[in-house]
């Protein structure tokens, strides 16, 4: 069989992919060993939010005497919000099987490898091997859970996200290591739940990706939720041998022994890049990763890479414009690269986390004179009457040309709210068009407008 494009993976980036190609007039054809939509729609992005919305309603209904309410007799079923959220993934993998029959794109269920002379061997569950050959490979392989020498997971009490979505029963107690997004969305919804959850971190501050002011508000907010924190501190070994787990945590202060029924790992990501055949045909890799151009094209001809098995952030919606950047410009379209310096990114606690541009700290080191300003929710009237005062919306410009540098929000639906500024600093929109721009009242965007009012010396609500 002879595809134009033949696509190695079906997550976020090779069914965007796939789907794009197909209106460009290629010849598709897609491999994938086990669910279509990948990681992110079966076992990540889509399945996670299912369970997050569960949280949410659960603390909705556990105060909303705060509401004017009353309610007798709530509880949970931990058994039926799993469930629920297996539904929701399962309905979206087919609304991409859908996609890829409406767009004609072939699905070819297998393990792909790639050989010389622009190849795939795809071997099937029955152990039947196939080859396919393309005009061009895309390799969109994804990633897994990364596993430490000294957090071997053995899939019942050292778990990984996919094991943390789908267990059986509800844990009593839970020891999550590692406060990026992973780690403290899971973190917020066993707590959540009623999960007695520590979570430890190694950086000096939990989400340390973020504005450092993110994340002294994100601390004090899920601490504030019953969430134990410890930072500076590094998980040494764990102990299985008994009914659950001891985790040997090392700390500034020396070391502690933690407890708890199971231990989430949560520590990044490893790519899929074992056994698909780079080494055979040549294709360079450098720590863990496949190298490209800007269009995401590998050291060989018609061999390309795109999402998490290359540099840049693992986000499903850097995976998704990659692929579309790189099938363009197969094609012949003219296409700017991407500007990862523009890239947003979420995280969907209690509160939620989204950013986009530099911190504070980063516009320092790179020299520039910044016009800072900052917005809290507690002074938000659409916040207060939703009874989700908690955080703000910081910006960050330079002060010579107006330049949007960076903005960072925590608090209710700002991972909705992030867009207006990705879109601003796509355009070079200046503080003074943001602050001119009129926003609708009351709204949480207002946060924005206000925040930028405030860089200037000219906010009016504080």
């Amino acid at each position: 069989m002879k595809y134009d494009i033949l696509i190695i993976g079906s997550g976020p980036g090779g069914y965007v992919t796939a789907i794009r190609a197909s209106q460009l007039g290629f010849k598709v054809g897609v491999v994938e060993k086990e669910n279509l939509g990948g990681i992110c729609l079966n076992w990540g992005c889509i399945p996670t939010k299912a369970l997050l919305k569960s949280a949410q309603v659960y603390d909705y209904l556990k105060h909303v005497d705060e509401y004017g309410l009353k309610a007798e007799a709530i509880d949970k079923d931990f058994e039926a919000v799993i469930k629920r959220s297996r539904g929701v993934a399962e309905g979206m993998s087919k609304g991409v099987a859908f996609l890829m029959k409406k767009n004609k794109i072939d699905i070819i269920d297998g393990f792909g490898k790639i050989k010389t002379g622009k190849k795939v061997d795809v071997t099937a569950e029955d152990g039947i091997v196939t080859e396919y050959s393309a005009d061009h490979i895309i390799i969109a392989t994804g990633a897994r859970s990364r596993v430490l020498p000294n957090l071997p997971q053995d899939g019942k009490k050292v778990i990984g996200y996919r094991e943390a979505m789908s267990l059986p029963e509800q844990p009593k107690s839970m020891i999550v290591v590692g406060s990026g997004a992973i780690g403290v969305e899971f973190a917020h919804f066993y707590n959540s739940m009623g999960t007695d959850v520590t979570i430890v971190e190694f950086m000096p501050n939990v989400v340390p990706l973020e504005d450092k002011d993110v994340s002294k508000q994100f601390e004090r907010s899920i601490k504030k939720a019953g969430i134990k924190v410890m930072t500076n501190s590094s998980v040494e070994s764990v102990n299985t041998s008994g009914d659950g787990v001891k985790a040997t945590v090392k700390t500034k202060k020396g070391e502690e022994i933690l407890e708890a029924d199971i231990l989430l790992s949560a520590v990044g990501i490893k790519t899929n890049i074992e056994n698909i055949g780079l080494e055979d045909v040549g294709i360079v890799t450098d720590r863990d990763k496949i190298l490209v151009n800007d269009f995401y094209q590998t050291n060989l001809p018609g061999y390309y890479a795109i999402g998490d098995v290359v540099p840049g952030p693992a986000l499903a919606h850097v995976a998704s414009a990659e692929g579309i950047t790189c099938v363009e410009k197969i094609a012949g379209l003219h296409t700017e690269a991407i500007d990862y310096g523009n890239i947003p990114g979420c995280t969907y606690a209690t509160p939620e986390i989204a950013s986009v541009g530099m911190t504070e700290e980063k516009a320092k080191e790179a020299g520039y004179e910044l016009k800072v300003g900052k917005f809290p929710f507690s002074a938000s009237g659409k916040a207060k009457a939703a009874g989700t005062p908690d955080g703000f919306v910081k910006v960050i410009f330079d002060a010579k040309y107006g330049e949007w540098l960076g903005c960072h929000m925590i608090g209710a639906g700002v991972t909705d709210m992030i867009a207006e500024a990705v879109l601003g600093r796509k355009l070079e929109t200046t503080g003074h068009e943001v602050l001119k721009a009129i926003h609708p009242h009351p709204t949480m965007s207002e946060a924005v407008m206000e925040a930028v009012a405030a860089a200037y010396d000219e906010v009016i609500h504080l």
